[in-house]
């Protein structure tokens, strides 16, 4: 059965994306990683936030702009909103609510992981109880405003287990449980 996988590079300071949803700071973090690589043949679809599909690319202005993982990937995407398109988009399912697009992420992903995608999307997940893992590539900048990797205003105690830790040139990889 198909797990969810909460997976992002991050600032140091916790930060997915710069204000206003920037992705341009990504774009010099984005170097051969092998938790990644060993990663993307292990998904099987996408859940993706509408934020995020939308949003900026760090790959803009390249032959892979638009592409997940700068085209290291393909299949199924499934995009959580609340206004879906009305021109339909090839390769992608609009869903409107959370229980039905993690049963159809999950359906198409078989066996694989359903990697999601946008930190409002992962925080439904974990609140829903249905996220089970969290990769976490750490580059080292420090963003100081912009998208939090996990925002609950209120604050709440999430219990986590780590799984690995490995290094990279441009990035530390943290891969976690969450119990």
């Amino acid at each position: 059965m198909a797990k969810l996988l909460y997976s992002v590079t991050m600032s140091l300071d916790g930060f997915i994306a710069g204000p206003g949803g920037d992705m341009s700071w990504l774009t010099e973090h984005l170097g051969p990683n092998p938790a990644i690589d060993d990663l993307l043949p292990r998904v099987g679809s996408l859940l993706v936030g509408n934020r995020s599909f939308g949003g900026d690319d760090p790959y803009k202005d390249t032959e892979h702009e638009g592409e997940a993982f700068g085209g290291g990937w393909s299949g199924p995407q499934f995009v959580l909103t609340h206004h879906p398109p009305a021109a339909p988009v090839p390769g992608v399912t609009f869903v409107t609510d959370l229980h039905t697009a993690i049963a159809e992420s999950k359906a198409a992903a078989g066996d694989k992981y359903v990697n999601v995608i946008g930190a409002d999307v992962a925080r439904q997940c974990l609140e829903a109880g249905a996220l089970d893992e969290i990769l976490t590539c750490v580059a080292p900048v420090l963003l100081g405003d912009g998208v939090r990797l996990f925002d609950h205003p209120g604050g709440t105690d999430v219990k986590l287990e780590r799984l690995s830790v490995t290094q990279v040139p441009h990035a530390t990889n943290l891969w976690m449980r969450v119990l």
